[in-house]
């Protein structure tokens, strides 16, 4: 963080602060935003954490989660006057607008100041302060580390450190993706130390399902999961009529195309779901295979290089289709990264 002096002789008195994640909020978005707005509460300022979207049922066991203010027809008004009357507005987890979706206008509309946390690339908005760094595995890993740059790491407690250990597993697919470091083990080091129960995390994040889900899990694997050992890859196809035929809930879908990349010798790994007039898409890799550029190109979406997304108002048969088009185009290439 360049200006980080700058931005202390400017938070230096109490300030109203908000915090926006992005729409439909994982783990990082609400952990990171949850462990910061605790942080910024301690050092006296008015903070309010607003999200684009509901968040998954199985987050709720989050600490100061039934605080965060919903968007949606019904707040449209105080969301925007509380933009409005905030001094500065941290957004978390995303660095485009697109990520707010309905959202997007009121907050390109606030006066506000605004700080950017975030660790994809490709960054397309203005801030006034940055902490930004494609290195790290999570905006979790980054509240943190921004804590630690203020000399505060004494204001982490337990709660806190739920939120962020909540963030950092999540992302890193409990410790498995090439995006872990040594700092990320040594940051979940620290909050054991603290107290944080990582075991009790861990449950609450994924042995929380319903029974519906498991059911749903089954059938995809069983009847939707497709293998392309030639292109080394794997991915996956769900239906909205698969969604409300088996009940699924938001969330229900997270981390589903971490099924596919397991499917032996694969190199990239995706998921497309189809819902109301658009299909959002996942995709995952091994080694150099950079699925951010294929997720902005073809999916009008990004990320990292390993891990991306996007959206497209498209049938779901047409992004399943392009997807094998991509795929042939790099056939040299996914069966070279397989033999290294």
């Amino acid at each position: 963080m360049d200006n980080l002096e700058e931005y202390k002789r400017w938070i230096s008195q109490p300030r109203k602060l908000v915090i926006v994640t992005h729409h439909t909020p994982d783990a990082d978005a609400l952990g990171s935003s949850l462990a910061l707005a605790q942080y910024l509460k301690k050092k006296q300022h008015q903070v309010t954490v607003i999200s684009p979207s509901v968040y998954p049922s199985f987050l709720e066991w989050m600490n100061d989660k039934r605080e965060v203010l919903i968007y949606n027809d019904n707040t449209h008004d105080v969301c925007e006057q509380t933009l409005q009357d905030a001094d500065m507005v941290f957004l978390l987890d995303f660095s485009t607008f697109d990520r707010l979706q309905n959202m997007r206008g009121i907050v390109e509309r606030s006066p506000t100041k605004r700080f950017i946390i975030d660790h994809h690339q490709n960054p397309e908005i203005n801030a006034d302060f940055w902490l930004w760094d494609t290195q790290a595995c999570s905006t979790s890993e980054l509240v943190y580390s921004f804590i630690e740059m203020l000399d505060d790491n004494v204001l982490i407690d337990v709660a806190m450190g739920e939120c962020i250990y909540a963030g950092i597993v999540t992302d890193t697919a409990s410790f498995k993706r090439a995006s872990t470091t040594k700092k990320s083990h040594l940051i979940t080091a620290h909050l054991m130390d603290l107290g944080v129960c990582t075991n009790r995390v861990q449950r609450l994040i994924y042995d929380n399902f319903s029974e519906d889900r498991l059911h749903f899990i089954g059938h995809i694997l069983k009847d939707k999961l497709h293998v392309l050992p030639e292109y080394h890859a794997s991915y996956l196809v769900i239906t909205s009529q698969e969604l409300e035929q088996y009940k699924t809930q938001l969330g229900d879908t997270e981390g589903l195309v971490d099924y596919a990349m397991s499917v032996k010798d694969t190199v990239v790994a995706g998921i497309f779901i189809e819902k109301n007039d658009c299909v959002k898409v996942s995709l995952r890799s091994a080694g150099g295979f950079a699925v951010n550029t294929i997720a902005r190109q073809y999916f009008n979406g990004g990320g990292h290089l390993n891990s991306a997304a996007g959206m497209v108002s498209i049938p779901i048969e047409q992004a399943e289709k392009t997807f094998l088009q991509v795929l042939d185009q790099h056939k040299e290439e996914l069966q070279n990264l397989v033999l290294c």
